[in-house]
């Protein structure tokens, strides 16, 4: 009996695919913005972006002849530095006191904060969640309003601020001049919904649609999968938006010259008007800027862990 050998297969050479060889697009930029050269053009941009505010920083504690006579550098050659700035602007008595002005932002800027995420956060699980008719329509309308400069809206605001419809001026007091609080609250709460609603319902539509139906076989409705499952998994964005949010509103001058009263007037305000007509105080404006920074750095690195990962996963998909 004669067998027959059994042919060996044949050696296929694999050829390399259409990838194989090649740097993926993000590998590329992965590695092009973590170059050196990248990294040095960096520090370079960083350093010319920080110097003017170091200079400012300098010239708040020069005396206001030496700030008014010479530039900042000639501190280094010629130290001499004093907190009578800073004591003017925060205990001086007058006109250049920031502290009311610094209390009013603080007021205004909270609820404008927020007044937003809570509406935006309820409207974003409404669109990503709930199925009603014209819903697309209605986001993508809702997003339109984004390109809406907000100069267009200023005069229609201030009209109905002014004379409401439905009588609704006794809610501040029937004789309450226009330029209140809630005309501030409004007006930022206005202007944030359209981004917060955006992002907010990109972060929610990343959530598993398998773990919302498994909440819904348990039995939950949408208020118990909003409140015990949507709000701990949206708290990055919900922290992202709120610092975007709280530096709008703290650094906004427009909307507060706009809509605020005498009374109710943000720091924004305070320091246009504390360099005075000709600018014999800018040596108190400089000081005054710093003070303004406290706060909103102080929100910036408590928040800071949730800035990057909130901000990324509410903008990258639709």
């Amino acid at each position: 009996m004669t067998t027959t050998p059994t042919p060996e297969p044949a050696m296929v050479k694999e050829t390399p695919g259409p990838t194989t060889g090649k740097k993926s697009a993000s590998r590329a930029a992965r590695e092009g913005l973590t170059s050196k050269t990248a990294s040095g053009v960096s520090l370079v941009i960083a350093l010319l972006w920080t110097l003017p505010t170091f200079g400012l920083l300098v010239s708040s504690f020069r005396p206001e002849r030496e700030a008014k006579g010479n530039g900042w550098w000639n501190a280094f050659t010629d130290p001499n530095f004093t907190l009578d700035n800073y004591r003017e602007v925060l205990g001086g008595e007058g006109d250049a006191s920031l502290v009311t002005f610094l209390v009013n932002s603080i007021v205004i800027t909270i609820p404008g904060v927020l007044i937003p995420i809570t509406l935006a956060t309820l409207a974003a699980y409404a669109f990503a969640w709930m199925k009603f008719k014209g819903r697309d329509v209605l986001f993508v309308a809702m997003f339109a309003l984004q390109i809406v400069p907000i100069q267009v809206t200023l005069i229609p605001l201030l009209s109905l601020y002014t004379s409401p419809p439905f009588n609704l001026r006794p809610l501040a007091g029937r004789d309450a001049p226009a330029g209140g609080l809630y005309e501030l609250w409004l007006s930022h709460a206005i202007f944030a919904m359209p981004l917060a609603i955006f992002l907010l319902h990109n972060f929610m539509r990343e959530i598993p649609g398998e773990l919302i139906e498994s909440a819904r076989v348990d039995g939950a409705g949408h208020v118990e999968i909003f409140t015990k499952i949507m709000l701990p998994l949206m708290a990055p964005a919900i922290a992202a938006f709120g610092i975007f949010q709280f530096l709008w509103v703290w650094n906004d001058l427009l909307v507060a010259l706009v809509f605020s009263g005498p009374d109710v007037a943000p720091l924004t305000v305070k320091l246009v008007n504390l360099v005075g007509q000709r600018g014999e105080d800018w040596h108190l404006l400089s000081a005054g800027a710093f003070v303004s920074l406290v706060i909103p750095l102080a929100v910036f690195l408590g928040l800071q862990r949730y800035f990057v990962r909130g901000l990324l996963a509410g903008s990258v998909k639709g």
